[in-house]
């Protein structure tokens, strides 16, 4: 009997454990991931940079903005009213004119070299011949200029597009043709060729981004250039030289060719004085002292792109480093 009552009592112990515990819940499964698209790894892409806009005087009420905006309509049947919307939004950058008074040029060779004959632009200008080859050899084919020139003018203008300036274009050319008297109607001619740039090519002017001078894309061409010698390189009805390496490339071939490039001939010779040129001479400050430098026709073709023979030089040096860096 007395067992028989142990036994009922742990039974009914046994029950009431079990009525009192709640049944566990079985563990929830993992969230399931959001299937992720398959992504390709792109080539190197150039990210221009945003555009500086500083704070500045504004100039769409300047008599002499009116005059212009005037002689556009009348020069080139522009709404009036349009350019004041447009010049509204652009004003006087002080930077600009800060930049044009202390140029690049005007340092000593010794230092001015130093700025592109570095080995990071010497292997980026190695990687820019590689992954653009085709392009310049069709440019090269076309045109007779050589892969390794266009390739340094592309590296010392914008590091390989890199650097393609963050000004926009209107500020700059705006800025330099109405408050730079140095050089004010040069900018305000190119200032036009912008406009009507712009409209030929269906954007708003106050879009394009270039240098703090108004240059524009990797090749840095000032618009009345673009206007009559940027280049279509890959057929696609474009001529796009901010984004497109192949416009880049056939568009500086084009200007080399239009102004008189003669392939094959040499650029510049190091010479141990003037008295042992064959060619024009350019003395060059080392830090160790003067250097010569004959230099020929083609050397007279570069400086149409820039006309400082230190420019010249530092395009002509960098692509002999870039044929030998190879």
């Amino acid at each position: 009997m007395t067992n028989r009552i142990i036994l009922l009592s742990l039974t009914a112990l046994l029950l009431h454990a079990c009525v009192q515990q709640p049944p566990k819940t079985p563990p929830a499964p993992p969230p399931k991931k959001e299937p992720q698209a398959e992504t390709s790894q792109p080539g190197p892409q150039i990210q221009p940079p945003g555009p500086t806009i500083q704070p500045g005087p504004a100039i769409a009420d300047r008599e002499d903005v009116q005059a212009f905006i005037g002689e556009m309509s009348r020069k080139h049947g522009f709404s009036a009213a349009e350019l004041r919307k447009t010049f509204s939004d652009v004003s006087i950058q002080q930077p600009i004119l800060t930049a044009m008074s202390k140029p690049w040029e005007a340092k000593p060779w010794y230092a001015y070299k130093k700025l592109f004959l570095t080995d990071t632009r010497i292997q980026n200008g190695i990687a820019f011949k590689q992954r653009n080859a085709a392009a310049l050899a069709k440019a090269e084919a076309k045109y007779g200029v050589s892969p390794e020139i266009i390739t340094a003018i592309i590296g010392i203008e914008s590091a390989y597009g890199a650097k393609p300036g963050n000004y926009r274009v209107i500020d700059a050319l705006s800025t330099l043709g109405f408050d730079y008297p140095k050089r004010a109607g040069f900018f305000r001619g190119e200032l036009e060729q912008f406009l009507l740039l712009s409209r030929e090519e269906g954007v708003s002017p106050l879009q394009p981004i270039g240098s703090y001078a108004g240059a524009m894309g990797m090749p840095q061409f000032m618009p009345s250039s673009y206007r009559k010698l940027a280049a279509d390189g890959d057929g696609d009805g474009k001529r796009d030289i901010w984004n497109n390496p192949a416009d880049a490339i056939a568009s500086v071939a084009r200007y080399f060719s239009a102004n008189g490039w003669k392939t094959g001939e040499p650029i510049a010779d190091s010479i141990n004085g003037p008295e042992s040129a064959t060619g024009k001479v350019v003395k060059l400050e080392e830090e160790t002292g003067p250097a010569y430098w004959a230099t020929y026709h083609n050397f007279n073709v570069i400086m149409r792109y820039n006309h400082s023979p230190l420019y010249a030089m530092a395009a002509t040096e960098l692509s002999k480093r870039l044929v030998a860096g190879q």
